[in-house]
């Protein structure tokens, strides 16, 4: 039996439920002896909802790997613009050089 099939089978029972509450419905269920049998081999804990059940059967969600900090760099030179970058009223260099000419 797939994750889907096992998820369908389990519908109906009282959650958050045990994976021995889980076994126990299944055999209650016509033809839930093989889905019993994969649900044994789950974690023993409780099961808040019948999604958390198939993702432990048959994982989809991909992994979250850990982010990797890294340090800043330090900076490489002035911004570009110079002060005027960080707000500073600066005239720009061809104004002055129109105006003188």
């Amino acid at each position: 039996m797939n994750r889907a099939q096992i998820e369908a089978l389990l519908v109906g029972i009282t959650l958050p439920a045990t994976r021995d509450a889980l076994v126990a419905y299944a055999r209650a269920q016509p033809g839930g002896d093989r889905a019993a049998t994969r649900l044994g081999s789950l974690p023993d804990r409780e099961y808040a909802a019948l999604q958390d059940v198939g993702e432990e059967l048959e994982p989809v969600q991909p992994e979250r790997p850990t982010a990797r900090i890294e340090q800043p760099r330090p900076e490489s030179g002035p911004p570009p613009g110079g002060p005027a970058y960080v707000g500073d009223a600066v005239e720009p260099l061809n104004v002055e050089a129109i105006r003188g000419g």
